[in-house]
């Protein structure tokens, strides 16, 4: 029998459905008696800073990711620097430069805003001669002349960085257009941070960690070496499979015990990843000023997860592994034979239905390689559920796709 909520006879399950935690909600929902409240909107805020590595850059624990429609919310980048948060992260890949364009937008109107900011731009990786057209292009949409960090976006391995890249990059820093560079990625994650680490000329790294993958040991181990390496280190794709699942009893106990700490389960989630002091901070999407609001009280606030919460967040992770993609994309895509980039069709499944963002899934998905999208469905999937770690349905998963993203 489900157990009733203390005043108002709802069942648990019920109370969650009321709230809203199955979607976007989950993000701006405060608790009556809250961690921390974000200071109203124009009034100042402390978030805490961390340095990013060997760059010498005091830097949020709490980065606005910009994969949203930066130009129309003007107020909400101004919002966000008030409130503390000095690192801003963007990509060419986010609306075709409009994300970059919003950030330049802001920096023109508010020209003092451009020295406290941290600006990380990115782009695909390419011949040095491709890079510095990227990047030129990328400072006139930015409105700047710098780019403190500029990266490759979504790398699954290093064979990019070769030496005519790393003597770019050096010439770069020289003529002052960009102070450091590195990459993201989200598909074979610690083989490339493990690469990094012994590369010598990475500076910083945004790539996907969160309470399913910040503890297994080859996750460790990378951290561990990228630190060494003086790299820093920033975490996206942080709530590890998005709102809570009503089907799911682990996930229904993890929300109401974190409601009755007086946080949410995403709030819980980014908590999980700053206990680990080597992460600089935590790159977070937040189109909206109350989902902004929630990640700011929540890096404001002090509380310390118990112990008991770190082992539900560890059962949560072990009973609902099968439906997560941990991004070790090598080994299902060699199931496959190189056919069809099979963890890349999970990240937009993951776009789709734990972000709500249906237009960005089906945009990604679009630009696949068309004879992968053709090859999806002759495609025997087989070897790649008995090869994968986490017992994923992946031919369900396929057909799915090609159903809602085609």
């Amino acid at each position: 029998m489900e157990s009733k909520c203390k005043d108002d006879g709802l069942t648990r399950r019920g109370f969650i459905r009321t709230l809203g935690i199955g979607g976007m909600a989950a993000s701006t929902l405060a608790a009556p008696a809250v961690m921390a409240q974000a200071p109203p909107a124009g009034q100042a805020a402390t978030i805490p800073r961390r340095k990013l590595g060997k760059t010498g850059l005091l830097v949020s624990s709490l980065c606005l990711g910009g994969m949203f429609d930066t130009v129309n919310n003007q107020l909400l980048l101004r919002q966000a620097q008030a409130w503390g948060i000095n690192l801003w992260d963007t990509a060419w890949g986010y609306g075709n430069g409009l994300s970059e364009e919003g950030f330049g937008r802001y920096f023109s109107r508010t020209p003092t805003a451009r020295k406290e900011i941290v600006v990380i731009t990115k782009n695909s990786p390419g011949t040095p001669d491709f890079q510095t057209d990227a990047l030129g292009k990328a400072l006139k949409r930015l409105n700047t002349d710098y780019v403190d960090v500029f990266c490759n976006h979504g790398i699954s391995d290093l064979k990019p960085f070769t030496p005519e890249v790393r003597d770019w990059v050096a010439r770069e820093k020289q003529a002052g257009r960009m102070k450091f560079f590195g990459f993201s990625t989200h598909t074979n994650i610690e083989d490339c941070l493990l690469a990094a680490s012994r590369l010598g000329w990475i500076d910083v790294i945004l790539f996907t960690y969160n309470y399913r993958l910040m503890h297994t040991p080859k996750m460790k181990e990378a951290v561990a070496a990228c630190v060494n390496a003086g790299i820093g280190l920033v975490a996206f794709k942080s709530q590890g499979g998005g709102p809570v699942k009503v089907d799911s009893e682990a996930e229904l106990q993890l929300a109401g015990r974190f409601l009755q700490r007086g946080f949410t389960d995403r709030q819980a989630r980014l908590k999980a990843i700053w206990e680990n002091p080597d992460i600089a901070s935590i790159c977070s999407q937040m189109p909206s000023l109350a989902i902004l609001s929630a990640n700011v009280a929540a890096a404001r606030d002090l509380t310390a997860l118990s112990q008991n919460d770190r082992e539900l967040f560890a059962r949560l992770s072990a009973d609902t592994r099968s439906s997560y993609c941990a991004g070790c994309g090598r080994i299902c895509q060699a199931a496959v034979g190189g056919q069809v980039p099979v963890q890349d069709v999970m990240r937009c499944l993951m776009y789709y239905k734990d972000y709500g963002d249906r237009d960005l899934a089906r945009s990604v998905f679009a630009g696949l390689p068309e004879s992968a999208r053709r090859a999806m469905g002759r495609i025997d999937y087989g070897p790649a559920e008995n090869a994968c770690p986490h017992g994923l349905a992946i031919a369900d998963l396929m057909r799915e796709a090609e159903t809602l993203l085609a």
